[in-house]
């Protein structure tokens, strides 16, 4: 069942304003293009206006930009509660998902601005609804003024009333919140055509997504000869776990270094074929899990269609043309506070083969960044029992080779916690750089 919606807007909304600022919007019905303009005078409730216009001070919250999420219920005065604003938000949710039974949520990306000095109280009212609940304890909100540097704002969690809460003093005009620092389609954009135009690098669009997208792989290296090895790495089949496309940009960075000595020899052995996003749809949208369609796209990897899961369908049959020898797909999870990788071991091809490569490959990470670990993490599949529609399962049943999922926390690495910025844009990109340094380790005993 999805999720209660709030009541619909009218086409032509009068918004209450600053004494200073009269607007009507147009609201197209789409979350994104909410706009409320608080206003502390009495002008703004319909009652004469104050002589004195200085004193009046709007609050606008908006997200109608690339991978923004947020619904405004209402901004109040709260100076008895010892704040300046109430922002009352809800996270929207995604569409409706077939496979998991569920609308998820838990994204919101959006912008305050006018409120520099003020304190805001921020609530977003449905935290308690979204897809993981559990997730909220010991979670802090993202903020940045320059959409540059990210930081972390004290947070708490009210598991009794379900409301996720923040208060902050914006030192600036505007600032923006997040549930992880963004990595918009823009960006995307601008890491492919940074890539597409260096040495060896291949751009290939495989197809186009519902919403109209292009799904963009790069193919580095020399595809033509045969005996190199064939790696994939792909991120952000869940477009909420923006960290994996921050690993993404680390990773082909440093893979595209002319100068940096591990990507030189990998690059003397393999191919890689890397989709930086895999669901560039749902990372416009503002969705956390899904794609246009409501699709689980990490859900889909054992009857992708056209229909329904076209980027799945698309990346698959490139695989079946070309061939797989290692897969890494990126990922991010909420609730647990380490750098983990979910293995195979379920799948009916596990033999001593794939735990041996698996086991070297973990060893080689540990060697290369401290950020890796392998005592915390997911549960390992009973033998045989893996679920074969989730990508690694399916590739590395498919294709009988070492592929796995690599997860980050949301949160921060509990055993080396950064407290001004938790798990951050800067520590996925150098997770993501170090990665290589144990690919190049397993690349001879691949096959």
């Amino acid at each position: 069942m999805d999720p209660p919606q709030p009541p619909k807007q009218s086409k032509w909304q009068y918004l209450r304003c600053t004494p200073r600022s009269t607007l009507f919007q147009l609201n197209n019905e789409s979350h994104r293009s909410q706009v409320l303009l608080h206003a502390v005078s009495k002008w703004a409730k319909g009652e004469a206006a104050p002589t004195n216009l200085a004193k009046g001070r709007g609050i606008c919250v908006n997200s109608h930009f690339d991978s923004g999420n947020i619904e405004v219920v209402d901004i109040s005065d709260a100076q008895a509660r010892g704040v300046s604003h109430e922002l009352n938000l809800r996270i929207h949710a995604d569409p409706y998902c077939e496979s998991d039974d569920v609308s998820h949520f838990m994204w919101f990306y959006f912008r305050v601005t006018g409120a520099k000095g003020e304190e805001l109280h921020i609530n977003i009212t449905n935290a308690g609804e979204g897809s993981f609940p559990v997730a909220w304890p010991g979670y802090q909100a993202c903020a940045t003024y320059d959409r540059k540097f990210w930081f972390r704002v004290p947070t708490t969690y009210d598991k009794d009333t379900g409301v996720l809460s923040w208060k902050h003093t914006p030192a600036h005009d505007a600032v923006r919140y997040a549930y992880f620092a963004p990595y918009p389609y823009e960006q995307h954009q601008t890491l492919i055509a940074d890539c597409q135009s260096k040495p060896g690098v291949t751009l290939e669009m495989l197809g186009q997504t519902l919403d109209g997208h292009d799904l963009d792989l790069l193919r580095i290296g020399d595809a033509d000869d045969k005996d190199k090895r064939k790696i994939w790495v792909i991120a952000r089949q869940h477009p909420g776990e923006s960290m994996a496309e921050w690993f993404m940009d680390g990773m082909l960075k440093r893979l595209l270094d002319p100068h940096d000595p591990v990507s030189r020899k990998l690059l003397q052995q393999t191919v890689f074929y890397v989709v930086p996003n895999m669901n560039p749809d749902g990372t416009w949208r503002g969705h956390l899990r899904t794609n246009a369609a409501g699709a689980n796209l990490n859900r889909e990897w054992d009857n992708p269609t056209l229909e329904h899961s076209p980027e799945v369908y698309y990346v698959r049959n490139h695989m079946d043309l070309v061939g797989c020898d290692f897969l890494a797909d990126i990922h991010g999870d909420e609730e647990i506070e380490y750098n983990f990788l979910a293995g195979n071991e379920g799948i009916p091809a596990w033999d001593d083969r794939l735990k041996g490569l698996q086991d070297e490959f973990c060893q080689a990470f540990l060697h290369t960044s401290p950020d890796f670990q392998l005592g915390n993490g997911y549960g390992v599949d009973p033998p045989g029992q893996a679920n074969l529609a989730i990508c690694s399962s399916a590739v590395g049943q498919r294709y009988n080779c070492l592929a796995f999922t690599l997860e980050m926390p949301f949160k921060d690495v509990h055993y080396a916690r950064e407290p001004v910025q938790g798990w951050s844009p800067e520590r996925s990109v150098r997770f993501g750089a170090a990665m290589l340094n144990a690919i190049l380790a397993v690349v001879p005993s691949l096959r």
